[in-house]
């Protein structure tokens, strides 16, 4: 199927073929018919990604200061790194459209194969064959209402909740400052509840668009619109002023203030200059409300993402239930928009509605729609073996000069391939020889065409079974969310592959105890042992390798304090979320066990663990755990993220034997003994181990056929990792048994 997509590397749009998406819980396929262009947001992301890299850094200063922060942490080359991998993502356009659903994901019940809904939702009503639209994004097209007039269902909801936070009743009188889309939707929807309305633009095709709807009040300038406002409200001023502008000055404010009237509600719908004219807004003593896009339940992961949606009583107008709304007003004649429509373009000619909305010209535009074609290519997957023309094709894998080869290059499939896979993960797969990239897989076909195009995979597509199950595959990498982990795993070793898994192996211990019993399963079916690694790279950098040496050297029970700065993620961030991310503790704190494990040689029996209070804000992400190891070693681990994110990530420190190693957030190791120090470095940047998990692994894979990591200390990891909650919740010490586990399996 198609896709528009838009590369912030080198500004250019993008008309891609990807596979459509997965079908997913929670959700529906839909087949679009139509998708509008809104020449307003979408027009800031085109502007923003055609600039050069100065032009960036003048418009978001805040990733200036995101980066300078990252090269203090991480170094220069490993910034430039991630920064170039970042800007080399292509980003999905579209927020609005309408189609007909395809498929029916499990526990859906208000929608059918075959109904007609309008879909909204930036990363879900994309300009694209086939979307997948959460259930609270989708509503039925009423009637026989078509699909371009259900196209405009995100716009006219965006106008609708600024009515509601305007709180307009009926008889009010309604001024509309900026008659783009969103303004005339918002003038016909004041007048459909029985308001006297005004508009305002300083583009007179604007005023004569709005005059063709039947509203005659509308102004050009600020003298004109003051005027008709005084003679009309017999000089006491609009009740309510909604801001639908699109422009850096604040005139829209002070304007907006002039033609108020005492304590009335100016509500922010457009981007506009936020600097508040004091003296008009305190004299007047007016109501400044800025609207959150289309009404509650935007942006809340529970309400778009999970489909938990809000009791009527308490909320009587969510995004869905606004959405609902502006379609019948549509269906019920009450809002046109047929004529706001000026131009079509068939999906592959994107090129020219974005020309179209970022010129400078003559030319007016106002709606304009891409549309589909009734059937699109389904197929799955899409190969990449050959160069392809036209649209996009500057991202096609071109065919490669032959190489000499080792007889036996490891072939891989990837599931998933979201930030951390492509800027971490592939690459330092790249960099380790006789790998094949065969296959990959995500929930979005956009990022599974762009990754197999950017790091040269055979297919590309949104069907595990088809990576999972391949022939030719013969490992499995799992870099997908959370929860998925157990069950990917499962399905790989039991396909007969070896496996490599992201941190976290899984979410709980049922989950562990089945992947382990899966594990011997195969053991025994299999000639040769099954491989299978978590990625807890930090063992296998160059400088906790020396440092695992250095404690070797040291025989007797060791000291070890790890303190990891770690940062503040919000708690609604899906990492938090206990059925998809399982939180921090089990999420990252596992990598720090498992390098403690890695260089005391030995794995915990015991752990306590304690929390600071404000998990409101920090779930239980300040907190200071001991782990008591079998060696009788004792381990730190002192994990925040109420620090500086200036101040460095990881600092390790271990004593023992007359001895002390300082480990400086991988980039620096400092030996002490007979009060001597050694310094050792990590020149261009950090050194996690990412390259050298992956020379490990297909180490594994290719050759020894022994585990990278030990079994027992992968199921201690996890273990610990558990019983650190434990000990939070219950207060008290929990005790480790991964040898129970195994000899019990």
């Amino acid at each position: 199927m198609k896709a528009v997509l838009q590369s912030y590397r080198n500004g250019k749009l993008i008309v891609a073929d990807v596979p459509p998406p997965s079908l997913r819980p929670g959700g529906v396929l839909v087949q679009n018919a139509v998708s509008l262009v809104s020449a307003g947001t979408e027009r800031m992301m085109v502007e923003l990604a055609r600039k050069s890299i100065l032009g960036k850094i003048r418009q978001r200063p805040d990733w200036v200061r995101q980066v300078l922060g990252k090269v203090r942490q991480n170094g220069i080359l490993s910034t430039l790194q991630a920064v170039r991998h970042r800007l080399d993502d292509p980003v999905p356009l579209g927020y609005s459209s309408a189609g007909t659903v395809i498929a029916v994901g499990e526990g859906i019940e208000d929608l059918r194969i075959g109904d007609r809904v309008a879909c909204a939702g930036a990363g879900y009503a994309n300009h694209a064959g086939v979307v997948f639209i959460p259930q609270n994004l989708a509503v039925r097209i009423p009637g026989e209402l078509d699909f371009e007039s259900a196209a405009f269902a995100t716009l006219g909801a965006i106008a609708l909740q600024g009515m509601r936070l305007a709180e307009v009743q009926l008889g009010e009188t309604v001024v509309v400052i900026g008659l783009g889309l969103v303004g005339l939707l918002a003038l016909q929807l004041a007048r459909a509840a029985g308001c006297q309305v005004i508009g305002l633009d300083i583009n007179p095709a604007r005023t004569q668009r709005a005059k063709a709807l039947g509203i005659t009040a509308v102004a050009n300038d600020a003298s004109g619109l003051l005027s008709i406002v005084q003679q009309l409200t017999e000089n006491q001023g609009a009740d309510a002023v909604l801001v639908t502008a699109a422009t850096k000055s604040n005139e829209p404010l002070i304007q907006a203030g002039k033609v108020a009237r005492d304590k009335a509600v100016v509500a922010v719908i457009g981007v506009v200059g936020m600097e508040i004219p004091r003296k008009i807004y305190y004299e007047q003593e007016l109501t400044l409300r800025v609207s959150r896009s289309y009404g509650p339940g935007r942006y809340d992961p529970a309400y778009e993402e999970k489909g938990h949606s809000y009791p009527i009583g308490y909320v009587r107008w969510t995004e869905k239930r606004n959405l609902q709304a502006f379609v019948q007003q549509v269906a019920q004649g009450q809002v046109a928009v047929k004529p706001l429509i000026t131009h079509r373009f068939p999906v592959q000619e994107a090129f020219r509605a974005y020309d179209l909305i970022t010129r400078e010209g003559p030319e007016d535009f106002l709606g304009v729609l891409l549309t589909y074609p009734p059937a699109q290519d389904e197929q799955h997957p899409i190969h990449f073996k050959k160069p392809t023309g036209g649209p996009g094709a500057e991202l096609s894998v071109p065919e490669k000069e032959a190489e000499p080869q080792d007889p036996s290059p490891l072939t891989v499939g990837l599931l998933g391939a979201g930030q951390f896979a492509t800027s971490i993960l592939l690459p330092a797969m790249k960099k380790v020889a006789n790998i094949e990239l065969a296959g990959v897989c995500t929930a979005q076909g956009i990022h599974a065409a762009h990754a197999a195009r950017k790091f040269g995979f055979s297919l590309a597509t949104t069907v595990e079974g088809e990576i999972v199950n391949h022939p030719d595959i013969e490992a499995i990498v799992v870099a997908t969310r959370h929860h998925l982990h157990a069950r990917q795993v499962i399905a790989a070793l039991q396909a007969g592959k070896d496996v490599f898994v992201e941190k976290p192996l899984c979410l709980n211990e049922t989950e562990l105890k089945e992947i382990i019993t899966t594990y011997y399963s195969q053991v025994k079916k299999r000639e040769t042992m099954p491989i299978w690694m978590v990625g807890y790279n930090r063992r296998f950098s160059g400088l906790a390798g020396r440092l695992q040496a250095f404690c070797k050297e040291i025989h007797e029970p060791l000291v070890l304090h790890y303190q990891v700065n770690a940062g503040y993620i919000p708690p609604d961030h899906w990492v938090h979320d206990p059925e998809q991310g399982g939180g921090r503790i089990i999420g990252e704190v596992c990598h720090f066990v498992d390098l403690l494990i890695f260089l005391c040689g030995a794995i915990p029996r015991r752990v306590w663990a304690r929390a600071l209070p404000n998990k409101g804000l920090y779930r239980n992400d300040n907190l200071v755990i001991t782990l008591e190891f079998t060696n009788e070693s004792l381990g730190t681990i002192t994990y925040v993220a109420n620090g500086d994110k200036a101040f460095p990530k990881e600092k390790l420190e271990i004593y023992g034997g007359g001895r002390v190693a300082v480990l400086h957030n991988f980039r620096r190791l400092e030996l002490w003994r007979n009060g001597r120090r050694r310094v050792e470095r990590s020149w261009w940047g950090q050194d996690k181990g990412h390259p050298g998990e992956w020379e490990a692994f297909y180490n594994a894979s290719r050759m020894s056929r022994h585990l990278p990591i030990p079994i027992e200390e992968i199921v201690a990891t996890s273990l610990t990792t558990f019983g650190i909650s434990k000990a939070i919740s219950d207060s008290v010490p929990v005790k480790i048994y991964p040898n129970e586990i195994l000899a019990a399996l």
